[in-house]
């Protein structure tokens, strides 16, 4: 089982044990560009969880373009070192991804970015410096000194990231590099500097340390196409600067493409990435939205890569690898590629996390190796079995305290098993099944289709109660950007959420509607793409000014909107209000200021934000019951927050010990 997953392979002269890899990804971890205890805790738990190779995340070579980490200068060799020394134990290699972003970012001092010439990127917003040769010469030289750290520190080797829109790919574009000197012009012009810094690289490192490149096309193959990165892979593996090849698809123009999320199959690069590099001859690593070795194993065995990479699937579950062998692959916690906490929250709080492991990024406070059984066990009643419950039901039966889940409906899950029947969310539900699975094995007392009000909480005699109901689902259609104008549709308006919309799968919703978006996540999107899916045609209204505004850091909106135009009958309104209901119709209006539009609406679905169930905390307190509320019953939220409530509640019914 998993035989060509688990097998070594050579990379240059270093062996790695096993073809499970992870590419690099940024971590936000590292403080003043170095490495920090906490990332070195974050990627020893994966290293002890059996994954064969480690990318560190792109560390800049050149003041001019850093993100996180930084490979400036010798002060960070002695952090490559204690690295090292961490992983060394495992069989862990790692190599370090180096980087210059060119166009995309702005210097950190806020100055212009540097790139082949003066065409701007859509995301830094700023002309560029066009690069002198004078710059060009210092880049070059900052690779290759940044590679001798990697070797000083410890590394095992080095990738220079070719791809993904950064300066490198820059250079290699026709659109963005219009240079008329030797870095610029034809193909052997524009690929120049690629092939001077894996030149300077190879020169800088030993023949044993591996160097590698990253490699992608450009959502528009006019920028760069696949078949000129083919090319560009072949001559640097001709001429002997590298000793892999990682392939990627897509850039900043698209980047779903990069890091694919719930609607994107398991391996959706390969079919792009795979062909350019057939029979390379050299290691090829590829991915793609992998979760499983059941998954890496095919592919490999088809021949069509060599390496794989899982990076959200071990951000999810550190011991994929280590489960899978054991033989134990169905305790392995899912990833459910909503890219909410790995990518969302590194963009938003500065860290990584992750949906459905609260202990990601903080592995030194929160892994689950810091559970200590509870010197006195309590008896611990959790109401309500949705994801949050569940957490806080398995983190509790992990310490040992004995663990009583309630859960008034006949199956666990919660909301999860509406949200999973709704377009492109399938995975949603793959994180409560996990759930229920462990409570189980662990012994969790759960009682289904169990109704407790405030007296049979009471009579339960818990010494802790932690509330999991979640959120008051009975909201009236009043639209937050106008508290004061409560909306009365006239009698006869079909006016659905989205439970009903996703509950009654069968029912007729009329041949239009109106999805009207107030909360700004997933949940409308998904409601749109169920009606057009069933030929009705759909206006989108949303108060915020952009479509989805809480996940456009997830990266799903831009492939979401162009299913949704694809689809049929698509009008997106933002910065809009419903002013009037009506059956068959509803009007709009933009909030501040504008014309009403009329558009036809058989159905109105209402998307609002919820608020918590606060009616049974409150009998609880009058009966005098200490009680703890979770996730959406103190506030509707997402799924993040509820499992890492859950997860934080149960933490602290007992000391947890926190390494030095």
């Amino acid at each position: 089982m998993y035989q060509r997953a688990l097998s070594p392979i050579a990379i240059g002269g270093v062996e790695v044990k096993n073809r499970i890899a992870r590419t690099a990804h940024a971590t936000m971890m590292a403080r003043g560009g170095g490495i920090t205890p906490e990332l070195i805790a974050y990627h020893l738990a994966r290293a002890e969880g059996g994954v064969g190779l480690t990318i560190l995340e792109a560390a800049g070579v050149h003041p001019s373009s850093i993100l996180s980490l930084a490979n400036l200068d010798d002060s960070i060799i002695d952090g490559y070192r204690a690295l090292a020394a961490a992983m060394a134990p495992t069989g862990m290699r790692v190599f370090q991804q180096l980087w210059h972003g060119g166009h995309i970012y702005p210097q950190p001092d806020g100055s212009p970015p540097l790139a082949p010439g003066d065409v701007p990127s859509h995301i830094a917003g700023i002309a560029p410096h066009p690069l002198t040769r004078r710059q060009i010469a210092e880049i070059i030289a900052a690779y290759a000194a940044a590679a001798r750290r990697c070797e000083a520190g410890g590394l095992d080797g080095v990738e220079v990231h070719g791809g993904h829109g950064y300066l490198l790919a820059q250079f290699l574009s026709p659109v963005h590099n219009r240079r008329e000197d030797e870095y610029g012009g034809d193909f052997e012009g524009r690929m120049r500097l690629l092939r001077e810094v894996l030149g300077a690289v190879r020169d800088a490192v030993s023949p044993g340390f591996a160097v590698g490149v990253r490699l992608s096309d450009s959502a528009d193959p006019r920028i760069l196409a696949m078949e000129e990165v083919a090319a560009v892979a072949a001559q640097l593996r001709d001429e002997g600067l590298i000793d892999y090849v990682n392939m990627s698809w897509g850039d900043y123009y698209a980047l779903q493409r990069q890091v694919g999320g719930m609607d994107a199959p398991t391996g959706f690069q390969i079919p792009y990435t795979a062909p350019p590099v057939a029979d390379f001859g050299l290691p090829r690593l590829l991915n793609g939205r992998f979760r499983t070795l059941e998954e890496v194993e095919q592919v490999l065995r088809e021949g069509e890569a060599d390496l794989i990479s899982m990076v959200r699937a071990h951000i999810a579950d550190p011991e994929i690898v280590a489960k899978s062998a054991a033989g134990y692959p169905e305790r392995v916690r899912p990833c459910i590629a909503c890219n909410q906490g790995c990518i969302g929250r590194a963009a938003t709080f500065g860290r990584l996390g992750c949906v459905v492991n609260t202990a990601a990024g903080e592995e030194g406070r929160l892994a689950e190796r810091t559970i200590l059984p509870a010197e006195r066990p309590q008896r611990v009643l959790i109401v309500g079995g949705g994801p949050g419950g569940l957490e806080a039901a398995r983190i509790a039966a992990t310490a040992g305290h004995k663990v009583t889940l309630a859960e008034a409906m006949p199956m666990l899950g919660g909301l999860t098993n509406v949200y999973r029947q709704a377009p492109r969310m399938g995975t949603i539900g793959d994180i409560a099944g996990w759930l229920e699975q462990e409570v189980y094995r662990l012994g969790v007392d759960v009682r289904l289709s169990t109704y407790l009000d405030a007296a049979d909480i009471a009579a339960e005699g818990a010494d802790t109660v932690i509330l999991a109901v979640g959120a008051d689902l009975d909201m009236p259609m009043r639209q937050v950007q106008s508290p004061a104008d409560a909306l009365e549709p006239a009698p006869g308006t079909r006016l659905v959420s989205t439970l009903d919309l996703f509950g009654e799968r069968g029912r007729d919703w009329g041949k239009s509607a109106v999805v009207v978006d107030e909360h700004g996540h997933y949940e409308a999107i998904a409601a749109a793409e169920h009606l057009l899916e069933q030929g009705l045609a759909v206006t989108f209204v949303t108060r915020h000014k952009l479509f989805a505004p809480l996940i456009d850091v997830t990266l799903r909106t831009q492939s979401a909107l162009e299913r949704l135009y694809a689809r049929g009958d698509f009008t997106l309104r933002v910065g809009s209000r419903v002013v009037a209901a009506r059956p068959g119709s509803a009007d709009v209006q933009p909030q501040f200021g504008g014309r009403v539009e009329t558009f036809a609406a058989d159905t109105i679905v209402w998307v609002p934000i919820r608020g918590g169930q606060h009616a049974l905390a409150a009998e609880l307190e009058v009966l005098g019951i200490d009680f703890v509320r979770i996730g959406d019953a103190l506030a509707g939220r997402n799924l993040q927050t509820a499992i890492r409530e859950g997860h934080l509640a149960a933490r602290a019914l007992a000391p947890v010990p926190v390494p030095a």
